[in-house]
């Protein structure tokens, strides 16, 4: 290990020349090409916004949260699921979990980053909102709380890992600890800029600022199995076996909570057929992406920790590529469903015609920005595995 700027520990053969060196297997070329081609997309789609501005998107007034702020929730989940995975090793002290620590927290800064980097092109003026963002606080919006939380949650995250790479586990318990209780602060916050939506009754409510630190557990332990994964080449050793098999029996009861969840919220909304719920709640069960989510986060997954009680990682491995599918599903029918029945603001009977659904697409210029804060998320991440030793420390 060489010492770096800001006294960073940084791997001996780090160079432009170690990031391009990599085996040269048909899926990590399949990958590499996947990646360069997300990134192109993202300076296509940010091209196409500087010009159009959010003409470009096919958000409406009916419809004026698209896809961008479904895969921006999808990013700082995961990152909130990465920091709660990191946290069971270095902060509670889970001995068997402290091998992943320090990849799980560099994945948290790696995604919020993404995250961060798609809201940037969706909130219209982002230096205008980090400068008023002190100015002028927003002390009863919860939006403005979720900004300036992760903004904090992100500075201990980078914090933390910086005293990991120095083996400083005094420290990094601290920050960790600190980030994680800011992280889930900011997390449940971004569940009540769902549950304070008093004109959308579907969402109106506590369920989601207690729903999303669920599913971000959920989502942090699908990452941790496709980490590893890669990591290990599917090839695990006994000690990442134990490892992942104690994340397995976790992931087996939080799938089945959230399962729980579900149908208690759906039974609720859809009983005694309340105007603007209940038959909302009808047009969710009846959506296929809806079921994209109950099969490919749900029940695949719990049906192979189920097989075996989480002794075949790889198996989970891919029922965490498919749980991470699923969890898209979930950002995105969160968002659109939320909006899916349009706010009636006239009688109908005497001035127009009775609304229908609010239907929605993603503009290519949204579905390139997306799908680039991914390309980006992956890029990052390699160049972090590159640069930094992620594994644990001895």
């Amino acid at each position: 290990m060489k010492i770096g700027p800001l006294n960073i520990p940084i791997k001996e053969d780090f160079s432009l020349k170690s990031i391009l060196d990599f085996e040269r297997t048909p899926i990590n070329m399949l990958l590499a090409v996947s990646v360069l081609a997300m990134l192109a997309m993202l300076l296509l789609g940010v091209g196409n916004y500087l010009i159009h501005s959010h003409h470009a998107y096919n958000v409406t007034r009916e419809h004026p949260w698209g896809l961008m702020i479904a895969v921006y929730i999808f990013f700082v989940v995961s990152s909130t699921g990465f920091c709660i995975v990191g946290s069971l090793g270095d902060v509670f002290g889970f001995k068997d979990f402290t091998m992943i620590s320090k990849r799980a927290i560099f994945g948290s800064i790696v995604t919020i980053m993404a995250g961060f980097t798609v809201i940037a092109f969706e909130i219209g003026h982002p230096v205008t909102m980090l400068i008023y963002n002190v100015l002028t606080p927003g002390l009863t919006s919860a939006i403005w709380w979720m900004g300036t939380l992760y903004g904090l949650y992100l500075t201990f995250m980078i914090i933390e890992f910086y005293f990991l790479l120095n083996n400083d586990m005094k420290k990094a318990k601290i920050f960790g600890l600190t980030g994680l209780l800011v992280g889930l602060a900011a997390h449940s916050n971004l569940g009540s800029v769902f549950g304070f939506l008093n004109a959308r009754t579907i969402s109106q409510g506590v369920y989601y600022p207690t729903y999303f630190i669920l599913t971000a557990f959920i989502t942090g332990i699908f990452l941790s199995f496709i980490v590893m994964g890669f990591r290990y080449k599917l090839n695990f050793d006994d000690k990442t076996k134990k490892l992942l098999e104690g994340l397995a029996k976790i992931q087996g009861l939080l799938i089945s909570i959230l399962i729980f969840f579900m149908t208690w919220k759906l039974l609720t909304d859809m009983y005694g057929g309340m105007p603007n719920r209940a038959e909302v709640a009808h047009h969710i069960i009846h959506s296929t992406p809806f079921y994209a989510e109950v099969i490919l986060a749900m029940i695949i997954p719990l049906l192979v920790i189920l097989k075996d009680f989480g002794k075949s990682p790889v198996l989970m491995f891919w029922a965490s590529l498919s749980g991470m599918v699923g969890i898209f599903f979930m950002r995105y029918n969160l968002v659109h469903d939320t909006q899916v029945k349009p706010l009636q603001m006239m009688k109908t009977n005497e001035y127009q015609l009775p609304p229908e659904w609010i239907e929605y697409f993603p503009s290519a210029t949204e579905i390139m920005i997306s799908l680039g804060g991914l390309g980006l998320c992956i890029a990052l991440y390699y160049v972090g595995t590159k640069a930094f030793d992620l594994d644990e420390s001895h």
